[in-house]
Protein backbone atom coordinates (compact mmCIF):
# COMPACT_ATOMS: atom_id res chain seq x y z
CA UNK A 1 0.00 0.00 0.00
CA UNK A 2 1.59 3.49 -0.93
CA UNK A 3 0.60 6.08 1.83
CA UNK A 4 0.07 9.59 0.33
CA UNK A 5 0.12 13.07 2.06
CA UNK A 6 -2.10 15.09 0.11
CA UNK A 7 -0.29 19.00 0.24
CA UNK A 8 -2.54 22.36 -1.06
CA UNK A 9 -4.20 24.94 0.21
CA UNK A 10 -7.97 24.19 -1.71
CA UNK A 11 -10.02 22.15 0.15
CA UNK A 12 -12.06 21.27 -3.06
CA UNK A 13 -8.38 20.53 -4.82
CA UNK A 14 -7.88 18.01 -1.66
CA UNK A 15 -10.97 16.16 -1.81
CA UNK A 16 -11.09 15.71 -5.50
CA UNK A 17 -7.51 14.15 -5.51
CA UNK A 18 -8.52 12.58 -2.36
CA UNK A 19 -11.05 11.01 -3.74
CA UNK A 20 -9.56 10.01 -7.12
CA UNK A 21 -6.78 8.21 -5.11
CA UNK A 22 -8.60 6.25 -2.07
CA UNK A 23 -10.56 5.03 -5.65
CA UNK A 24 -7.50 2.35 -5.88
CA UNK A 25 -6.63 -0.61 -4.63
CA UNK A 26 -2.89 0.32 -3.84
CA UNK A 27 -3.08 3.91 -2.97
CA UNK A 28 -4.22 5.58 0.50
CA UNK A 29 -4.15 8.72 1.58
CA UNK A 30 -3.10 9.62 5.21
CA UNK A 31 -3.52 13.18 5.81
CA UNK A 32 -3.71 16.06 4.58
CA UNK A 33 -2.05 19.77 5.06
CA UNK A 34 -3.07 23.04 3.48
CA UNK A 35 0.43 24.93 4.28
CA UNK A 36 3.97 24.17 3.80
CA UNK A 37 5.25 24.30 7.26
CA UNK A 38 1.59 22.08 8.21
CA UNK A 39 2.85 19.41 5.13
CA UNK A 40 6.34 19.05 6.89
CA UNK A 41 5.05 18.13 9.97
CA UNK A 42 2.79 15.95 8.58
CA UNK A 43 5.10 14.16 6.68
CA UNK A 44 7.67 13.93 9.78
CA UNK A 45 4.58 12.65 12.00
CA UNK A 46 2.64 10.58 9.76
CA UNK A 47 5.38 8.78 7.42
CA UNK A 48 3.89 8.80 4.31
CA UNK A 49 5.33 7.29 1.21
CA UNK A 50 4.64 10.00 -0.82
CA UNK A 51 3.97 13.75 -0.82
CA UNK A 52 1.78 15.03 -3.07
CA UNK A 53 3.15 19.22 -3.23
CA UNK A 54 1.54 22.01 -4.47
CA UNK A 55 4.08 25.02 -4.92
CA UNK A 56 2.15 27.96 -3.99
CA UNK A 57 0.00 28.33 -0.51
CA UNK A 58 -1.85 30.92 0.64
CA UNK A 59 0.94 31.72 3.07
CA UNK A 60 3.21 32.12 0.03
CA UNK A 61 5.31 30.28 -2.46
CA UNK A 62 6.88 27.86 -0.19
CA UNK A 63 6.46 24.37 -1.76
CA UNK A 64 9.96 24.52 -2.84
CA UNK A 65 11.77 24.92 0.53
CA UNK A 66 9.11 22.69 2.02
CA UNK A 67 10.12 19.70 -0.58
CA UNK A 68 13.75 20.48 0.79
CA UNK A 69 12.97 20.05 4.24
CA UNK A 70 10.74 17.03 3.57
CA UNK A 71 13.28 15.40 1.53
CA UNK A 72 16.15 16.04 4.49
CA UNK A 73 14.07 14.16 6.93
CA UNK A 74 14.92 10.75 7.87
CA UNK A 75 13.44 7.84 6.21
CA UNK A 76 12.33 10.44 3.81
CA UNK A 77 9.69 10.48 1.87
CA UNK A 78 9.31 11.41 -1.94
CA UNK A 79 7.82 14.24 -3.31
CA UNK A 80 5.38 14.56 -6.40
CA UNK A 81 4.72 18.15 -7.73
CA UNK A 82 1.16 18.85 -8.36
CA UNK A 83 0.70 22.93 -9.62
CA UNK A 84 -0.60 25.11 -12.45
CA UNK A 85 3.25 26.42 -13.15
CA UNK A 86 5.16 25.26 -15.64
CA UNK A 87 8.47 27.73 -15.53
CA UNK A 88 11.78 27.22 -15.69
CA UNK A 89 11.68 28.78 -11.84
CA UNK A 90 9.40 26.91 -10.41
CA UNK A 91 10.30 23.37 -12.19
CA UNK A 92 14.49 23.61 -11.99
CA UNK A 93 13.96 24.85 -8.03
CA UNK A 94 11.45 22.08 -7.18
CA UNK A 95 13.87 19.15 -9.07
CA UNK A 96 16.90 20.92 -7.42
CA UNK A 97 14.85 20.51 -3.43
CA UNK A 98 14.44 17.22 -4.41
CA UNK A 99 11.01 16.16 -6.39
CA UNK A 100 11.11 12.96 -7.93
CA UNK A 101 8.36 14.26 -10.28
CA UNK A 102 6.07 17.58 -11.57
CA UNK A 103 2.98 17.27 -12.61
CA UNK A 104 0.49 20.28 -13.74
CA UNK A 105 -2.90 19.90 -12.19
CA UNK A 106 -4.88 19.79 -15.62
CA UNK A 107 -3.32 16.30 -15.72
CA UNK A 108 -5.56 13.61 -17.05
CA UNK A 109 -6.38 11.47 -14.04
CA UNK A 110 -5.22 8.16 -15.10
CA UNK A 111 -1.27 9.97 -15.56
CA UNK A 112 -1.53 11.57 -12.28
CA UNK A 113 -2.67 7.45 -10.44
CA UNK A 114 0.52 6.41 -12.85
CA UNK A 115 2.53 9.00 -11.44
CA UNK A 116 2.20 8.42 -8.39
CA UNK A 117 3.17 4.89 -8.05
CA UNK A 118 6.28 6.01 -9.96
CA UNK A 119 7.60 8.30 -7.58
CA UNK A 120 6.38 6.15 -4.47
CA UNK A 121 8.99 3.73 -6.21
CA UNK A 122 11.68 6.40 -6.37
CA UNK A 123 11.30 6.76 -10.17
CA UNK A 124 11.44 9.93 -12.42
CA UNK A 125 7.26 11.35 -13.02
CA UNK A 126 7.35 14.11 -14.93
CA UNK A 127 4.68 15.37 -17.48
CA UNK A 128 5.76 15.20 -20.55
CA UNK A 129 5.48 18.79 -20.95
CA UNK A 130 7.75 18.92 -18.54
CA UNK A 131 9.81 16.68 -19.41
CA UNK A 132 9.67 17.77 -23.36
CA UNK A 133 10.85 21.47 -21.79
CA UNK A 134 13.51 19.75 -19.86
CA UNK A 135 14.72 18.52 -22.97
CA UNK A 136 14.36 21.24 -24.66
CA UNK A 137 16.53 23.64 -22.28
CA UNK A 138 19.46 20.90 -22.57
CA UNK A 139 19.67 21.28 -26.44
CA UNK A 140 18.88 24.85 -26.79
CA UNK A 141 21.54 27.31 -27.74
CA UNK A 142 19.20 30.39 -26.38
CA UNK A 143 19.59 31.52 -23.15
CA UNK A 144 19.62 30.08 -19.86
CA UNK A 145 20.02 30.87 -15.99
CA UNK A 146 20.88 28.89 -13.37
CA UNK A 147 18.49 28.10 -10.58
CA UNK A 148 20.25 30.59 -8.08
CA UNK A 149 20.07 33.11 -10.78
CA UNK A 150 15.80 32.33 -11.32
CA UNK A 151 15.66 32.60 -7.60
CA UNK A 152 17.48 35.91 -7.53
CA UNK A 153 14.81 37.11 -10.54
CA UNK A 154 11.74 35.92 -9.23
CA UNK A 155 12.34 37.78 -6.17
CA UNK A 156 13.42 41.08 -8.83
CA UNK A 157 10.20 40.27 -10.09
CA UNK A 158 8.13 40.88 -6.92
CA UNK A 159 10.07 44.05 -6.17
CA UNK A 160 12.23 42.75 -3.79
CA UNK A 161 15.85 44.93 -2.90
CA UNK A 162 18.93 43.53 -3.13
CA UNK A 163 18.94 43.32 0.96
CA UNK A 164 15.73 41.83 0.70
CA UNK A 165 16.90 39.25 -1.39
CA UNK A 166 20.02 38.75 0.32
CA UNK A 167 17.83 38.56 3.36
CA UNK A 168 15.62 35.85 1.67
CA UNK A 169 18.34 33.67 0.19
CA UNK A 170 20.81 34.22 3.02
CA UNK A 171 23.50 35.25 0.17
CA UNK A 172 25.34 38.70 0.64
CA UNK A 173 24.35 42.21 -1.12
CA UNK A 174 27.48 41.44 -2.87
CA UNK A 175 26.31 38.28 -4.30
CA UNK A 176 22.97 39.48 -5.29
CA UNK A 177 24.57 42.40 -6.89
CA UNK A 178 26.98 39.71 -8.83
CA UNK A 179 23.82 37.49 -9.78
CA UNK A 180 22.17 40.57 -11.55
CA UNK A 181 25.14 41.39 -13.59
CA UNK A 182 25.34 37.90 -14.54
CA UNK A 183 21.58 37.81 -15.68
CA UNK A 184 21.95 41.40 -17.45
CA UNK A 185 24.52 40.34 -19.18
CA UNK A 186 22.85 36.63 -19.88
CA UNK A 187 19.91 38.50 -21.40
CA UNK A 188 21.34 41.18 -22.80
CA UNK A 189 19.64 43.85 -20.62
CA UNK A 190 20.34 46.84 -18.73
CA UNK A 191 17.69 47.35 -16.38
CA UNK A 192 15.92 45.15 -13.55
CA UNK A 193 12.50 45.65 -15.35
CA UNK A 194 13.74 44.86 -18.80
CA UNK A 195 15.32 41.43 -16.99
CA UNK A 196 12.16 40.42 -15.83
CA UNK A 197 10.06 41.75 -18.53
CA UNK A 198 13.00 39.28 -21.06
CA UNK A 199 13.00 36.11 -18.41
CA UNK A 200 9.00 36.38 -18.57
CA UNK A 201 8.84 36.13 -23.17
CA UNK A 202 10.71 33.28 -22.82
CA UNK A 203 9.06 31.31 -20.37
CA UNK A 204 11.25 31.15 -17.36
CA UNK A 205 9.24 33.76 -14.77
CA UNK A 206 5.42 33.36 -14.09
Amino acid sequence: MIRILIADDHPVVRAGIRALLDGEPDLEVVGEAAGADEAVALASASGPDLVLMDLQFADGPRGVEATRRIRALPSAPHVLVLTNYDTDTDILSAIEAGASGYLLKDAPPDELVAAVRAAAAGESALAPVIASRLMERMRSPQVTLSVRELEVLELVAEGASNAEIGARLHIADATVKSHLVHIFTKLGVASRTAAVNAARSQGMLR
